[in-house]
């Protein structure tokens, strides 16, 4: 039986991040992919024509440039050809009448802007940041930090002592941005909250309203040139380059347990490998506690729990080959990382409140982004890619809140797919005069084929997992394991079903890494030796 210091079940951005670490260190490193190659939701395919390049599942990487993993490994991932085209104008809104709006990444160039759509709103911005100031620092510090640990304890305590934190904590984001005037000020930052695993009514969905806006205003809306698959060929290179081992078309079914300590796994066909420090699993807790722990001793109410574990509602990215760029009114769209389409803030509360009722929606809040807009290279010569990404749409619809399409048993069949990309097409068409006429493909992701493709999503959630305020924080993943270290010694848990949650950021990744550098001691020789035997990967 072959043995590696750490063995990561799953190959998602943060697994990658956490092995990057650990080679570095001269631990050896096992990564088991079931997929044909590493990455996750980081996959860049031409899913339309030959020469467009997509961003298949994720796209922009905001939060991992201001992150400390980008920190730590950036050098060493532009070494191996990471390199990333970024923008001014992270976001804008773009509203049905034809009214538009941009957020710059200058505070000052936001609050002209403020001001612009309506006079006041310029320092109802600034108040509203203001109001989060004094706890900003210690916020965006706990997005690294295992929140079980004392040290986060006290952070938390701090910041729940403090009345207006705890006022802003528990707000929506409706109530946050009703302090502007501008209908089109609130349609631009609370329809964010959406992206969090929020919806603006939502209880706790308020605070992220600042808090996302200065992420994007820090961040911008950054991609890799070539596509967004590029971060993940850069750390599987490093990962290989430092000694670690990566097997991919590998499943792993069962996590070995030999005195109440995890050892090693078990693979679909049969390979046994053994885990010398750690097993770190990519996963859900469903998925943990239910299938890869279901033959070992568990607390009973540990498992119920995980048995109980909720996901949210879905996700359709529509992918489209263009044969020009799409022709925004407002010219600054063009340089616009991650535009809102709407027809304001009350039609996206509306359009979630059917999606909540497993409806399709009649008229979705939605995004758009132009990869091709900073790089042209992803598609041919004055052509174009767009995605257009709806979230809050049922995994499962058991109707139409229009009453026109048929749902069928709910499966999203190419009919069923066909119909609801229409309806989305015509709202951008009133947006971008020259869609759909541009369009010259397109390829649909749907709930039903983000559950295939990746088990973390359960019956179809991109976000691993409901993120509403009762599995949040240190309620995630469990009540009773509010950490990435589980109650079974030696195994930990990271990914979308962890604190900080989903996203491009790479925050549970480097979170276990620092969990395991501190539990494995120093660098030795012998183990840099011992990796550099085991350089390979296995297709």
């Amino acid at each position: 039986m072959e043995t590696y210091d750490i063995i990561f079940i799953g190959s998602g951005h943060n697994a990658l991040i956490t092995a990057a670490y650990m080679t570095r260190a001269g631990r050896s490193v096992l990564v088991l992919e079931k997929n044909d190659r590493p990455g996750g939701y980081l996959r860049t395919e031409e899913v339309t024509l030959p020469g467009f390049k997509h961003d298949v599942y994720a796209a922009a990487h905001p939060l991992f440039l201001t992150g400390p993993a980008y920190v730590d490994l950036g050098k060493d991932l532009e070494a191996r050809g990471l390199t990333y085209v970024n923008t001014d104008l992270p976001t804008g809104v773009s509203m049905e009448d034809g009214r538009t709006a941009v957020l710059p990444r200058s505070l000052e160039a936001l609050r002209a802007e403020a001001e612009r759509l309506a006079p006041g709103d310029g320092p109802a911005l600034a108040r509203m940041f203001e109001d989060l100031h004094p706890y900003v620092n210690e916020v965006f510090s706990l997005f690294h930090c295992d929140l079980a640990t004392p040290a986060a304890a006290a952070v938390i305590a701090r910041l729940m002592g403090a009345p207006p934190f705890a006022a802003l904590l528990f707000s929506t984001a409706r109530h946050v941005v009703s302090l502007f005037h501008s209908p089109v000020m609130r349609a631009m930052l609370a329809p964010w909250v959406m992206h969090l695993g929020r919806t603006p009514d939502d209880i706790g969905s308020g605070i992220w309203v600042p808090l996302t806006a200065l992420a994007l205003m820090g961040g911008g809306m950054p991609t890799p040139a070539g596509g967004s698959e590029r971060l993940a060929q850069a750390l599987a290179q490093l990962i290989v380059d430092q000694g670690g081992v990566i097997h991919t078309h590998t499943l792993v079914q069962h996590i070995i347990v030999d005195n109440g300590r995890a050892v090693g796994v078990r693979t679909a066909d049969g390979h046994q490998f053994r885990a010398a420090q750690a097993v770190v699993a990519c996963t859900t807790p469903d998925h943990l506690y239910l299938s890869l722990l279901a033959e070992t001793a568990i607390d009973p109410a540990l498992r119920q729990q995980a048995a109980h574990f909720r996901y949210g509602r879905g996700c359709v990215q529509i992918h489209l080959a263009l044969s020009e760029p799409p022709r925004w009114p407002d010219a600054r769209f063009h340089t616009v990382g991650q535009p809102h389409l709407t027809d304001g803030l009350d039609g996206c509360i509306l359009a979630v409140a059917q999606g909540r009722a497993d409806l399709l929606p009649v008229k979705p809040t939605f995004t758009v982004d132009c990869s091709t807009n900073l790089d042209p290279t992803r598609a041919p010569a004055g052509q174009a890619i767009l995605r257009v990404q709806v979230l809050e749409v049922p995994i499962r619809p058991r109707g139409d809140a229009a009453g026109q399409i048929e749902v069928g048993d709910g499966t999203w069949t190419h009919d069923l797919t066909e119909r609801f990309t229409e309806r989305v097409l015509e709202v951008v068409r009133t947006h971008m005069p020259n869609i759909p006429s541009a369009v010259l493909g397109h390829h649909v992701i749907t709930p039903d084929a983000i559950a295939q493709f990746n088990p973390n999503a359960g019956p179809g959630d991109p976000y691993g997992g409901a993120h509403d305020l009762a599995q949040s924080y240190t309620l995630r993943p469990l009540p009773s394991q509010p950490s990435h270290q589980t109650p079974v010694p030696n195994l930990y848990m990271l990914g979308a079903a962890t604190w900080p949650g989903h996203g491009i950021h790479g925050g549970s990744g480097y979170i276990v890494a620092q969990k395991l550098l501190a539990a494995g001691g120093a660098d030795t020789t012998e183990r840099q030796g011992k990796n550099t035997t085991r350089a390979h990967a296995r297709a």
